[in-house]
This record gives C-alpha cells, sequence and structure tokens, in this order.
C-alpha cells in the first residue's frame, strides 16, 4: 500500500482559519471534502519549503511557516500518510482556487460544522482544543 508523506498549513489571518474544499476525487470519501491546504514532499525537499511551495501553487498566497503543531498518521482505504501540520500565518485573505472548489476563513469555534477528509480530522480537534 503507497504512503505518501504531505504537509498541510493551518493558515491564520485574523483569528480565522483557512479551510478549503476538495473537489472530484478518485476515491469517494475524499470527494468535496475539506482539508488544510498543503500537499506531497518532494524527495530531499524541507517540509517547510514544500508548505511554501503548495500554498503558492494551490492558492496563489504567499505564507510564513510559524511552528510545526501536528502529526497525524491516516490509513484511508486505499493508502496511508503521514501528515505534518504547520501553524503558517498570512497577511492577505484573498486566494485563487486552482485545485479546490470552495475556500472558507472561519473562526476556530466554526471548524467543526465542515465534512472534513479523515487525515485532518485529528488537527481540527487539535485546534479545538487548544490555543496558539
Amino acid at each position: 500500500m503507497e504512503h505518501y508523506k504531505v504537509v498541510a498549513a493551518v493558515i491564520v489571518h485574523n483569528d480565522e482559519i483557512l479551510c478549503v474544499q476538495k473537489g472530484e476525487h478518485k476515491f469517494d470519501y475524499l470527494r468535496h471534502k475539506y482539508e488544510f491546504p498543503g500537499g506531497k514532499v518532494e524527495s530531499g525537499e524541507r517540509e517547510e519549503d514544500a508548505l511554501i511551495r503548495e500554498i503558492d501553487e494551490e492558492l496563489g498566497l504567499a505564507i510564513s511557516v510559524d511552528r510545526k503543531i501536528a502529526v497525524v498518521n491516516h490509513q484511508y482505504p486505499d493508502f496511508m500518510i503521514t501528515l505534518a501540520a504547520y501553524l503558517c500565518v498570512s497577511s492577505i485573505r484573498k486566494v485563487e482556487l486552482t485545485e479546490h472548489i470552495d475556500a472558507k476563513w472561519l473562526p476556530r469555534s466554526a471548524l467543526k460544522t465542515l465534512h472534513w477528509a479523515g487525515a485532518d480530522q485529528p488537527i481540527v480537534q487539535f485546534l479545538l482544543n487548544s490555543s496558539f
């Protein structure tokens, strides 16, 4: 079974967090789910550099990476991922959706109202239970 190393950005702007929605997906269990944006870490690439690259490619958004806040190992039916989540900051809210179908800036308390991808759910719980 495939195992991917991926990174996710918990991007904060004015006390709101960016949540993005996947579009169509080859796996039904990921179709239209919300996630924290990010992607795969390339061979030899630092996690922080992968995050900056992925957020620029997917959203046209410049971020600064603060610190790693969680690591999630999640088994989906067809593959496994190790997801490293980083707290990030953006000075702007405007995003360009190139891979996602929706983006919302939400206060932490509203995160639980969305349908999250499985690997992102522990990060949502962490955010609801902590101060950062």
